[in-house]
């Protein structure tokens, strides 16, 4: 029998919470799935009715430790934003600085990710990489936070899991500098040029970074043991700390991928091997557009409609069925949006990172259903 995934429960990994504020100090967020517990080691949170920052903390550097996706800031100690993870959930405090997490009547979106196994790599007695590195990895779920301290020269760096990214977002944690990204589903953009990069925070597409060298000085993509970063400050500055979340598809359970847009209501379907619960879009062969979040639970039916851009502190746009939205089905997702602004441009370009609800089969056989 054909093995359709290795992951039968994806919330045991991935989940998207829904909330209102109350601006109550020491506020636990239960989960409100009825699957398996989880306790999140990346937890990615948005204010959805107002134009407030993304923040962004992990397991690795600490609960109150904060980074913004959609600016260049350098990491900040905010105990009063997000405090704890819990075995199935998390615990904010108050408002939070700038109503991040709690507002009195906002509302918000919280995207959680389990990695779950810690590792230290000591490059020279592993002969695993050239400078040291720490994190947590699930191979499982093809998922890994890394933190290392940067040498302003070319490095490898352990990234825990055993199968090569195909996608890893890293950022300065000391210094104001831009999110890079790293992809190769799109081939051979890594090692060409300079070594080609996107960025988080900005709606650039694939960049060519000129004299810079993004992923080393013989631009090399990441291995089943390692990825590589050249001399620059924004992803190896000297002295500075560094984190880099991986991903890479793990059949019925996560895919990473690019489609090109047709610009029609009709529009292209992407299959997943999955119902997704999340999914975040870019188009990469240009610059211009937004990064762009979909999820299940905004709304909870087709189609997804209520997008979130990850680059700005923009609110949610919401009912936009003309531009960025997208059914949601059992084994993909189909573009609905017939603008040129973002998931569906005639014959553009673009990348996706998606997470699912439910294996379109599981590991018995018994497919999942539609929305």
């Amino acid at each position: 029998m054909a093995v359709y995934t290795t992951i039968d429960d994806p919330s045991a990994y991935f989940k998207v919470q829904l909330y209102t504020g109350d601006g109550n100090t020491g506020r636990s967020i239960t989960f409100d799935d009825t699957d398996t517990d989880m306790q999140p080691d990346m937890l990615w949170i948005k204010r959805r009715d107002a134009t407030e920052g993304h923040v962004l903390f992990d397991a690795v550097r600490s609960a109150d430790a904060r980074l913004q996706p959609n600016n260049t800031g350098a990491e900040g100690d905010r105990p009063n934003i997000v405090y704890s993870f819990n075995s199935d959930g998390f615990s904010i405090s108050e408002a939070g600085i700038d109503n991040a997490s709690n507002n009195d009547g906002g509302t918000y979106v919280a995207w959680a990710w389990k990695a779950g196994t810690s590792f230290t790599n000591d490059a020279s007695a592993t002969s695993i990489g050239s400078i040291d590195s720490s994190g947590s990895a699930s191979s499982d779920a093809g998922f890994s936070i890394v933190s290392w301290t940067g040498n302003d020269s070319d490095a490898t760096i352990k990234h825990g899991l055993s199968t090569a990214p195909q996608i890893y977002i890293l950022k300065n944690r000391a210094d104001a500098a831009d999110w890079r990204v790293a992809q190769t589903v799109a081939g051979n953009i890594m090692t060409g040029g300079n070594g080609y990069y996107m960025e988080l925070n900005d709606t650039k597409g694939s960049t060519n970074p000129g004299s810079a060298v993004t992923w080393g000085s013989t631009p090399t993509a990441p291995t089943s043991s390692v990825f590589t970063v050249g001399s620059h400050n924004s992803h190896n500055g000297n002295g500075d700390s560094f984190i880099a979340y991986c991903w890479h598809s793990v059949q019925g359970f996560s895919k990473i991928g690019g489609y090109t847009g047709n610009g029609n209501v009709d529009g292209s379907f992407v299959y997943t091997g999955f119902r997704p619960a999340f999914i975040m879009i870019k188009q990469h062969d240009a610059d211009g557009t937004d990064w762009t979040i979909l999820d299940n639970k905004r709304p909870a039916e087709n189609p997804a409609d209520q997008w979130i851009a990850p680059n700005t502190n923009a609110a949610e746009v919401a009912n936009d069925t003309t531009a960025l939205s997208a059914d949601l089905l059992s084994n993909g997702f189909k573009l609905r949006g017939s603008a040129s602004d973002g998931t569906n441009g005639s014959s553009d370009d673009f990348i996706y990172m998606a997470f699912a609800e439910a294996p379109f089969v599981n590991s018995n056989g018994v497919p999942c259903n539609a929305r």
